[in-house]
């Protein structure tokens, strides 16, 4: 038999060869392709999952909304004491943008070192409300601030319908702050609080003013109208509610007006006051440093002994 015959007669058996070869090559290709594709579903899948995560708020992220005038604000001499670096489980989400050496930004969260409201203002009640809340807080427990505060401002600067008219006839010095927030700060504690709600569960709110609007007995409506609004517009529920009584000293302005705020919780579900007894003042209407160190643990000691034994350490 010649070569060319050998090659006829065996042709089938190449041709078998041929074919099983492509097949087998084939398979493996296939099956690059399909693992290929398991392994690309596999990272979607972390992906979705990565996303879903950073989108659903952290529930041991604690988060308080504060307003009200310059008690709120912190009118009170920052010391070295207070200028220790924060714990950064303590953290503040700026209302307004800052200059300041830490160039806070409206929206944005940053460890909570005084001030905590705006540039250029002082020592507050806030300051040590968060700092004697994660002392007190398991270690996985971080605490939030998002306030708005202007001092000297009436209640009817939060009056969601209506404060364009308060704003007309408020001094100049004042509207300028005012347009730090926007020109509304009501809309911009909203604003800057469903951002908050991103990345945490609001458990409160914090409450300091009243020295403008002494012995108004319809203060305490427009209260209880303020906190109704920020608990619909945010979805709320009856969130605890904890309003400072104002300075109460022999030579204080406004302490008359605590009758008032002692009202606040008959019109207020899950409402509380805050004593300010033995608080001394640094002048008329604010409280001393070492006074709103002493107060901010006071709204610190009520909000954890409204949380109960379930969440706080002991």
């Amino acid at each position: 038999m010649n070569i060319f015959s050998f090659k006829v007669a065996n042709s089938s058996f190449w041709q078998k060869t041929l074919f099983a070869a492509i097949l087998g090559i084939s398979f493996l290709e296939c099956k690059k392709d399909t693992q290929a594709q398991v392994n690309s579903k596999k990272t979607w899948e972390v992906k979705k999952e990565e996303e879903a995560k950073q989108d659903t708020p952290d529930p041991n992220f604690h988060i308080y909304l504060a307003f009200g005038q310059s008690n709120m604000e912190g009118a009170g001499a920052i010391e070295s004491q207070d200028k220790v670096a924060g714990d950064a489980r303590f953290k503040v989400m700026s209302a307004v943008n800052c200059t300041d050496d830490r160039m806070r930004q409206i929206g944005k969260w940053t460890t909570a070192v005084p001030p905590l409201v705006r540039c250029g203002t002082g020592l507050g009640v806030l300051d040590y409300f968060g700092r004697s809340m994660i002392q007190e807080l398991p270690s996985g427990i971080k605490i939030g601030i998002v306030p708005v505060a202007i001092g000297g401002s009436d209640i009817a600067l939060f009056d969601k319908a209506n404060y364009t008219s308060y704003v007309a006839t408020a001094p100049s010095w004042m509207k300028n702050i005012i347009n730090s927030y926007g020109g509304n700060p009501y809309a911009r504690l909203v604003e800057v609080a469903k951002l908050a709600q991103k990345d945490g569960v609001i458990k409160g709110i914090l409450f300091h003013q009243g020295e403008t609007n002494t012995n108004n007995p319809e203060w305490k409506n427009k209260v209880a109208s303020v906190v109704k609004n920020l608990k619909t517009d945010l979805q709320l529920g009856d969130v605890p509610f904890l309003a400072g009584e104002l300075l109460a000293t022999k030579d204080a302005c406004c302490g008359s007006h605590n009758v008032e705020v002692n009202k606040l919780p008959s019109l207020i579900t899950n409402a509380h006051v805050i004593s300010s007894a033995d608080l001394a003042g640094a002048d008329a209407a604010h409280f001393s440093s070492a006074s709103y160190r002493e107060f901010g643990k006071r709204y610190a000691k009520k909000m954890i002994e409204l949380m109960g034994p379930s969440v706080t350490k002991n």
